[in-house]
């Protein structure tokens, strides 16, 4: 298929916000896709050229893409960068540049292959040869393609819509209607594959994804857990359960394998990726973060003592929580001290600063085979057989509970040791990727006159300061929570902020603000509360407040009261933070406690 087809569909896709209609000009297209095509689209659809785990970045400043669209117009930088300042947008401006209203001929395939070429391109010189390359395919292009690589290539694909949505529009391309997205979405959540899933699915239906399992190397999307209000509450809704105490610390999925990964693994997607490299004694290990980003450079030493472990314990996948220490005292360091490991320079010596414990409470590949299906005493049995030294990998405390005095009491020693909270989870459950639901249940403190949890939103714009504010270029940001895939307003926090947390926040927001200038399609926000700027949805809040009330303005149909900034939440992503049915349910437990 030629790319201009894609073009245009994305075109239809981003001029309108109805989410049935983008759902069905994505099914019509994916309907006529080679299936050589089918894992470029999906990756090109959300925005990269790989899926989201594996490290492949364009690697291109906004300076070198004007460059990029100087050279494939044959204008002069100061002419493009003028326009530019004008238009706001780099993918507008590469079609305006493109004088030339041409039918191109490339083919999806081949605009992929080049910006493939682009992005894994590294070393000297690298900058100017991604430059060129781009610059020639944009040259070959005609005006709405050109618009959608540029964007594509800047981060900025804006098209408006989740996952979640492609899932829906490749089970309404292969029986007509969303009827299938359970399977997929349970295929997705394991492989973490948008490609991957959709070849599969495409060329064998339902069947291609019924045995896709947990693979060393690919990450799986994690567990998380519901909320209770009450330990009570807890105990009547599990009966008979296992406590584990709840570590404020960085989530971590630890991959460790050999050889014999490549075949289990080997389908046409997961060849395109780079993980299948061994090291020089044969062992490769990855590390992901909750938003399975891989973060397995920044970790040397929990590296170092993966593959140690793989040497008893073969090939696995550990599910857990890695926490600094404190050599003097031996207890744990606040989550903020833990994220300063989360580095890409001068690992070595941050990592001697910082040690760190991975507190294991998981296992997701044992034994050659994938164990989600597994009840969690059955996982807890295998992880008890794997860690039976000591060393970095700790093995979570467990203990099986009946009643309420029982629960309470290993709460309010986690609370003095200095712990988050606990977990409460059923002995029978199996761990279902991807999933949140009350076979995990997680309960911290519930102080007087404040919220029994914390809220995790996404900053979607800020206001200009005023008085003293003004040197920091803020006074107030806006908060949302995810409602479906629309994102919906619930607070505006303007207090409880330092100096320097301001500063801090501005400079994060200003390098994501939203290109265009214009509200990202997937906001929901109440004329009243329009900021001065908006910004795309990649910052990631964690809040506090004295409470939660009705409102009539935020578009959450709730507010949080006297609302203030915990921390920022780098570990985490859009698809972690607090949903409208969760402030609803806070509100709930709020009122009857």
């Amino acid at each position: 298929m030629y790319f201009r087809e894609l073009s245009e569909t994305f075109a239809k896709i981003e001029a309108t916000s109805k989410r049935l209609e983008k759902t069905a000009y994505l099914a019509e297209i994916l309907k006529k896709l080679e299936y050589s095509e089918v894992a470029p689209v999906m990756y090109m659809t959300m925005g990269r050229v790989a899926p989201l785990y594996e490290n492949i970045e364009f690697g291109l400043a906004e300076k070198q893409l004007l460059r990029t669209i100087a050279w494939a117009s044959g204008k002069p930088v100061e002419v493009v960068t003028k326009a530019y300042k004008k238009v706001g947008d780099l993918g507008e401006l590469a079609r305006e540049v493109r004088s030339l209203d041409t039918q191109s001929d490339k083919t999806i395939e081949d605009v992929f292959s080049v910006l493939r070429g682009v992005a894994r391109d590294k070393g000297a010189g690298s900058q100017e040869r991604k430059i060129e390359k781009l610059g020639r395919l944009l040259k070959t292009l005609d005006p709405q393609s050109a618009k959608y690589v540029m964007r594509l290539t800047a981060g900025k694909a804006r098209l408006g819509f989740s996952d979640l949505t492609v899932l829906d529009a490749l089970s309404t391309a292969q029986v007509g209607d969303k009827g299938e997205r359970a399977q997929l979405e349970r295929a997705y959540n394991v492989s973490s594959d948008l490609g991957y899933v959709a070849v599969a699915y495409l060329q064998h239906g339902a069947h291609g994804l019924a045995n896709m399992d947990v693979a060393p190397g690919v990450p799986v999307r994690p567990m998380r857990a519901e909320r209770l209000g009450t330990v009570p509450e807890i105990v009547e809704k599990l009966v008979r359960f296992a406590v584990e105490p709840k570590f404020d610390g960085m989530r971590v999925q630890i991959h460790a394998f050999g050889g014999s990964v490549h075949q289990q693994a080997s389908t046409s997607a997961r060849q395109q990726t780079s993980f299948f490299q061994q090291d020089s004694e044969g062992v490769e290990v990855k590390i992901f973060s909750r938003g399975l980003e891989d973060i397995t450079a920044m970790f040397p030493d929990v590296v170092e003592a993966a593959q140690a472990l793989h040497k008893t314990a073969g090939d696995f996948v550990l599910d857990g929580e890695a926490l600094g220490i404190d050599l003097k005292t031996g207890r744990y360091l606040p989550f903020q001290e833990t994220m300063t490991r989360k580095r890409k320079y001068d690992v070595g010596e941050r990592a001697a600063q910082v040690p760190l414990r991975v507190q294991v409470f998981d296992v997701l590949y044992a034994d050659k085979r994938g164990t989600l299906g597994k009840t969690y005493e059955e996982r807890r049995r295998i992880i008890e057989r794997m860690l039976n030294k000591p060393g970095m990998f700790s093995l979570a405390e467990s203990t099986v509970v009946t009643d309420t005095k029982a629960a309470q009491k290993l709460f309010d020693r986690y609370m003095v040791e200095g712990l988050e909270g606990m977990l409460c989870k059923r002995l029978d459950s199996h761990y279902q990727a991807g999933a949140r639901n009350y076979n995990w249940v997680k309960y911290k403190r519930a102080h007087e006159d404040e919220l029994v949890d914390t809220v995790d939103g996404v900053v979607m714009g800020y206001y200009l300061g005023r008085g003293k504010r003004q040197q920091f270029g803020i006074g107030a940001f806006l908060v949302g929570v995810l409602d479906e895939e629309r994102i919906v307003t619930v607070a505006k926090i303007g207090t409880g902020l330092t100096d320097e947390q301001f500063r801090e926040m501005h400079e994060r927001l200003q390098a994501n603000k939203s290109s265009d200038g214009n509200m990202p399609s997937e906001y929901n926000v109440p004329k009243q509360l329009v900021p001065d700027v908006w910004v795309t949805p990649k910052i990631v809040v964690e809040i506090q407040a004295d409470e939660i009330t009705k409102s009539p303005i935020h578009t959450a149909f709730y507010a949080l009261r006297f609302p203030r900034l915990i921390q920022i939440r780098d570990d985490k992503g859009l698809e972690d933070i607090t949903t409208a049915a969760e402030v609803k349910q806070l509100y709930e437990l709020q009122v009857v406690s």
